[in-house]
């Protein structure tokens, strides 16, 4: 799932990973947490961990494991085969706050008064400074940089005088503002937590008497376990040895809801369904929105790897004009996050992605991406075309143009840095030297989400909820 752009600073870094498994029968679940997480890597590439807890031993005893890098780099059968327990969390991280550093890898593992919680999350709060203040100067000793650490401490806060571990998530929720989807393990529970708007995916899967929460459909698949549903925005789920409840007081009305419709267009992984849809078909249906709206005469149709080739192909089916192959991905570059400097930048592209100069040579070339953010890559890979013997390049990309900052999890960046905030999609065109560019319009995307409430904040400054004034998301320039 990763683009050629993530390799040179200018696309959006994916959001992180959670993946939690109680097993019933007392099954050690650490290695169907690794092979969860390994489908959900797509997700985060920095970190990982994994928590892990017995509920027949002693009560609040939890074996955690974290490092920086990739799944299959951090965890090897020896380390894997020291985590002996039937309930646990897992991680993958992408950090859009607080530092790349192995303090900041997550699960979280917290001992308090009541226990030992353990807790996952992907998202970003707005508000946590003041809640970090406010924790601060009642005697908190932090251990990392990230908000997910403060909506750890708030919990534990909560439960010292909560009679449950899901009541004392529920006052936690009321206080926090912004994106989370959370997996919770406390000593005998496992608790999945979805924010009213909906803006992280979370869902539920069954494999034989285990139960799963997972950020994707494709993690349930990868470990043969069946989808049940997916967690509603602001539903908190409990899974006991007696099975799942459901506490929805915080449920929003629908038409509050803002899911991040990026999961479509570019964050989840094509074989993944959110909340009913399916995020291929939804790339399909952008392609197709993209040849209705913005056509162009060409004889061949390409995307840009990975999350542009759908929609490519849902312009050709749309077109009629035939789909194709130009770029060759190299498969064994390595973690995105580790980025050459400014001078060796465009050899970045080139050792990640290759023409194929038999596919394009004298052919008039329609090129699908899924973004333009900064815009630094765009016109070396238009270039590359050119280069290759494309008579005409015609970029069209399937979001519309980033003109705000996110602050809900997603690294859009702040205005002054993003190539559509000032200039018109004409000046654009002219600076990546394509012969036409067209954006998907922002009127499609309820359309691509399946009719469901999306936030377009990123596109239109219209948020969900009010940003906070202050950017406190950290540095982009990774």
């Amino acid at each position: 799932m990763q683009n050629i752009e993530e390799t040179t600073g200018d696309k959006l870094g994916e959001e992180c990973g959670v993946f939690g498994i109680y097993d019933f029968d007392g099954n050690n679940v650490a290695s169907s947490i690794y092979y969860g997480l390994f489908a959900l890597q797509h997700r985060g590439q920095e970190s990982c961990g994994i928590a892990v807890s017995d509920t027949a031993g002693p009560k609040g005893c939890v074996q955690s494991y974290k490092g920086m890098g990739l799944v299959n780099e951090v965890f090897n059968g020896e380390n894997l085969g020291k985590l002996k327990g039937d309930i646990g969390v897992g991680h993958v991280r992408y950090s859009t706050a607080g530092e790349s550093t192995r303090e900041n890898a997550q699960p979280l593992v917290l001992n308090y008064i009541k226990g030992t919680l353990a807790l996952a999350h992907n998202g970003n709060l707005i508000n946590t400074p003041g809640l970090r203040q406010e924790l601060a100067y009642g005697g908190a000793i932090f251990q990392t940089t990230i908000d997910s650490e403060v909506i750890a401490y708030h919990i534990a806060r909560e439960r010292v005088a909560a009679p449950t571990v899901e009541e004392a998530v529920a006052r936690a929720m009321r206080k926090i503002q912004g994106a989370y989807s959370l997996v919770i393990m406390s000593p005998r529970k496992l608790i999945g937590v979805r924010d009213p708007y909906g803006f992280r995916p979370l869902c539920i899967g069954k494999r034989d008497n285990a139960y799963i929460l997972a950020s994707e459909t494709c993690a349930l698949d990868t470990i043969g376990a069946k989808f049940i549903r997916d967690v509603l925005p602001g539903e908190i789920v409990t899974i006991t040895r007696q099975g799942i409840s459901s506490d929805t007081r915080l449920c929003l009305p629908r038409e509050k809801e803002a899911r991040c419709v990026f999961e479509y267009i570019y964050f989840a992984r094509p074989d993944s369904n959110i909340d009913g849809v399916n995020v291929y078909q939804s790339r399909i249906l952008a392609g197709r929105y993209l040849a209705m709206d913005s056509p162009v005469e060409a004889d061949l149709v390409v995307g840009v790897p990975e999350s542009g080739n759908a929609a490519a192909l849902g312009y050709s089916l749309e077109s009629g004009i035939p789909y194709g192959t130009a770029f060759v991905k190299n498969g064994y570059v390595g973690r995105t996050f580790i980025k050459p400097g400014q001078s060796s930048r465009e050899s970045g592209v080139r050792v990640k992605l290759n023409v194929l100069r038999e596919a394009v040579k004298g052919k008039r070339v329609i090129m699908i991406d899924d973004s333009i953010v900064r815009g630094t890559t765009s016109d070396r890979i238009v270039g590359m075309l050119r280069e290759a013997g494309a008579a005409e390049v015609h970029m069209r990309v399937s979001s519309p143009p980033f003109l705000w900052p996110c602050y809900f999890g997603t690294d859009v960046p702040a205005r002054e840095q993003l190539i559509a905030f000032h200039r018109s999609v004409e000046e654009i065109c002219q600076m990546i030297g394509a012969d036409s560019l067209s954006y998907l319009r922002e009127e499609r995307l309820e359309e691509i989400a399946g009719g469901l409430p999306i936030c377009t904040g990123c596109f239109s400054g219209k948020y969900p909820m009010e940003p906070p004034k202050e950017d406190i998301r950290g540095n982009f320039e990774k």
